[in-house]
């Protein structure tokens, strides 16, 4: 299976994965599920997108197209990993899950502009955004055991 196709499959995961978590996480709080996609358009809206509990394509729509094109980009680690991986049991491919989910969460809060942050920041508690990258790799994870390496058993 060509790499291209890896990335969109396992990232398509991971966006959906991370957005149901993110749902959940938002009405545990007391929020409505679409709020944390609704922040994720404030690079767009500002910081107010964060306010907007309906759902609509210039909140949800816009928010869920961000988060699931930055999931694509994440994926491309995430397979680049896994490709270059000299071990094919469960554990290296948690491993790699991990670390791309990490990086991911690294640069979204570290070194990204506030305005290009995915804006959960602005709608959630830290413990509800850390779920939501741990749904990621375990989304990483899922598709790997599902897609399976040619040749190369995905656990032992």
């Amino acid at each position: 299976m060509q790499t291209i196709v890896r990335v969109l499959i396992s990232g398509s995961l991971a966006s959906i994965g991370a957005a149901l978590t993110l749902a959940a996480a938002s009405k545990r709080e007391g929020r409505a599920a679409a709020v944390p996609l609704n922040a994720t358009s404030h690079w767009l809206h500002g910081d107010a997108a964060a306010d907007y509990e309906g759902v609509d394509w210039q909140h949800t729509g816009v928010g869920y197209a961000t988060h699931h094109s930055a999931a694509i980009f994440w994926a491309g680690l995430f397979e680049l990993l896994r490709q270059y991986s000299s071990r094919s049991d469960l554990a290296a491919v948690v491993r790699d899950a991990m670390i791309a989910s990490t990086c991911a969460a690294t640069v979204d809060y570290t070194v990204t502009p506030h305005r290009l942050t995915p804006g959960w920041e602005l709608a959630l508690s830290r413990r509800s955004m850390a779920l939501a990258y741990g749904a990621m790799a375990a989304a990483f994870v899922l598709s790997e055991v599902l897609l399976g390496r040619p040749g190369v058993p995905t656990h032992k």
